[in-house]
């Protein structure tokens, strides 16, 4: 079965390069090479495309393409932007890279633990080859089996969340460029770690974005609340879908990815018979299998709406699952109290045990917050569904001071929060520095070399923060101490809290991986109960049963548990004074101080 190649782009041949380009609006084409500055004609082809091969050159070359010979312009498919966003694209040979992963054939979906991380801020070096000497860590200390890159598509400068990324196929080059990368994805695979990376389909950055110079890449028909959002639906769409479903398949073919996690799927708008996300989602899957390897797509939606994850025969995009906005906010705002924003329809114990149950905590209530009716009904979906977190970048780096719980809440509570996304019915996500508590903030940074661009981007985010009434002056995105403050210490996990925390974390992932009911998904397995603010779990997998319980008071809390006769064993205690072994005759009442909590496995 013939796999996928990329035939726009440059593309290395036996004796040359082939170019070719989308670029309906122009009426001539030419590759124009930096070194010797020779001009090549490109020939015009059918719905809008012009083509060229050029002998003599090879791997390196760097190029750009002049468009009715007045604006020279970097490549929309260049692999590699050396020079940064207004740079020549490089001439790359995806074949020269020394993989040694052939027998990599990936991570069933439900057995992911996932690590997401930022390359810039994850390692003082902040490059994709610094990661590599902490693979051990994340995989053997830790116990997570896949990590999840923040988007590396090339961006301006060198410090971005990168989602102002302009070139979605050229790994950002501050970082260490495709060679960096494929490395580091090559290091993973070979100590059984698989890679998410984070890809940004509705829309692109401001600056070093010329596709409109070329053709009907975006609509005035939507906004997106970060640029002009890509056209998916109107005329010219067939070769702006083509140009995304091939990026998609790009990460898989070429750099091994083994799934991608799809940004703000509701700032994707498209009315065709089939939405881009379930091409994009058929195509992944498809070259999967011909790969013979597990591949998959996560996405990322605000919208409480089944349609993402049901499969295609019952209307839905099929997609493997999606984040769990509300069951964060549930747990956050139960934690916190906080009451500012979305949060202000969250804070009730209901809608935690509700997300735990059925998926969303909002099946089409009311919502404060937006001022309307909100979600739909989930209940029929399995847990695998969804990807669980009480941390991850944006709902750290979006808060004005970009602060993480362990700054916001006490040690009990952070490890409460620890077990109970660790153990619960989904997919778990845990965001870099979180397992040991880490003290330095999260938050949004940039660097854009357009002062009028910047001027907005510190505008933005002081009128997002305009009604919050913070005495803290907001720290400047464009100012490089922002950055250097959201780079981690994974030193502090040695000592004091930090250790403390890192041994629950590294504890519970632990017990989820060696007892299988832990990680059980069939919803007739699962029994989730509640009485006052105590939450309880019941797991089945063949004859091994578990009980997770969650004190999720400020006081401690005795509760009667309906338990199956027999002898149980605790496997994990905050609550110090209980028993080891707890022998029920149908019922046992357990005693947990404040926000602790108790798993207990039953003796075959």
């Amino acid at each position: 079965m013939k796999t996928w190649t990329l035939h726009i782009g440059a593309n290395i041949k036996k004796d040359g390069v082939f170019f070719r380009v989308w670029a309906p609006k122009s009426s001539s084409i030419s590759v124009c090479l930096v070194e010797g500055k020779k001009k090549y004609q490109m020939k015009k082809e059918e719905k809008g495309y012009y083509s060229a091969f050029v002998k003599g050159i090879k791997a390196g070359s760097r190029y750009f393409y002049l468009i009715d010979n007045d604006k020279l312009r970097p490549d929309p498919v260049s692999r590699f932007q050396s020079e940064g966003v207004d740079g020549s694209s490089m001439v790359v040979n995806p074949y020269e890279f020394n993989w040694d992963d052939q027998s990599w054939k990936g991570i069933s979906f439900e057995d992911l633990i996932i690590y997401e991380l930022h390359t810039g801020t994850f390692t003082k070096e902040g490059t994709f080859e610094a990661i590599i000497p902490y693979l051990n860590y994340l995989k053997n200390d830790l116990g997570i089996n896949a990590i999840e890159l923040m988007p590396v598509g090339q961006f301006s400068g060198e410090r971005n969340w990168g989602y102002d990324g302009t070139y979605i196929y050229a790994p950002q080059n501050s970082y260490g460029g495709p060679e960096g990368l494929k490395k580091l994805i090559n290091s993973c695979h070979n100590l059984g770690i698989a890679v998410i990376l984070d890809v940004v389909y509705n829309h692109l950055g401001p600056e070093g974005n010329y596709l409109s110079d070329y053709g009907y890449y975006f609509t005035d028909k939507y906004k997106t609340p970060w640029g002009p959002a890509f056209n998916y639906d109107d005329a010219y769409s067939d070769e702006v879908r083509e140009f995304i479903i091939n990026n998609a398949i790009y990460w898989v073919k070429e750099y091994h990815i083994d799934g991608l996690r799809l940004d703000a799927i509701h700032g994707i708008f498209d009315f065709s018979p089939k939405h881009i996300i379930s091409d994009i989602r058929k195509a992944v899957h498809n070259e999967g299998k011909k790969l013979d390897r597990k591949v998959f797509i996560i996405a990322e939606s605000d919208l409480n709406d089944v349609r993402v994850v049901n499969p295609p025969y019952k209307g839905g995009y099929g997609v493997d699952a999606q984040w769990n906005d509300d069951f964060h906010h549930s747990l956050h705002s139960l934690l916190t109290e906080e009451k500012i924003g979305y949060y202000q329809d969250f804070g009730h114990f209901n809608q935690l045990v509700k997300a735990l149950k059925e998926g969303f905590a909002y099946t089409g209530q009311y919502s404060g917050y937006r001022k309307k009716r909100h979600g739909s009904s989930s209940k029929h979906l399995p847990p695998s569904r969804f990807v669980a977190f009480s941390q991850n970048h944006d709902q750290i780096g979006n808060r004005m001071m970009g602060e993480r719980l362990s700054s916001i809440i006490g040690t009990d509570s952070l490890k409460l929060a620890a077990a109970i996304v660790v153990l619960s019915p989904f997919i778990p996500l845990i965001f870099m520095g979180e397992e040991y508590a880490e003290n330095s903030p999260f938050q949004y940074f940039v660097s854009h070399s357009d002062p009028e661009l910047i001027d907005n981007v510190r505008k933005g985010r002081t009128d997002e923060f305009a009604s919050f009434n913070w005495q803290e002056e907001i720290p400047d995105p464009q100012d490089a101490k922002t950055f250097l403050r959201s780079k981690i210490d994974l030193n502090l996990r040695y000592s004091g809290k930090h250790k403390e925390i890192f041994k629950v974390y590294r504890t519970l992932i632990k017990l989820r991986k060696d007892n299988p009911s832990l990680g059980v998904f069939e919803r007739k397995n699962i029994k989730v109960e509640s009485f006052d603010r105590v939450l309880i779990i019941k797991r089945k997998l063949n004859r091994e049963q578990t009980a997770c319980i969650f004190n999720f008071h400020n006081r401690a809390a005795s509760i009667e548990v309906k338990l199956d006769t027999g002898t149980w064993i605790n496997l994990f205690s905050i609550t110090e004074s209980l028993e080891n072994t707890i022998v029920s005759n149908g019922s046992v009442v357990i005693e947990l101080d404040k926000y602790a909590f108790l798993i207990l496995k039953k003796l075959k």
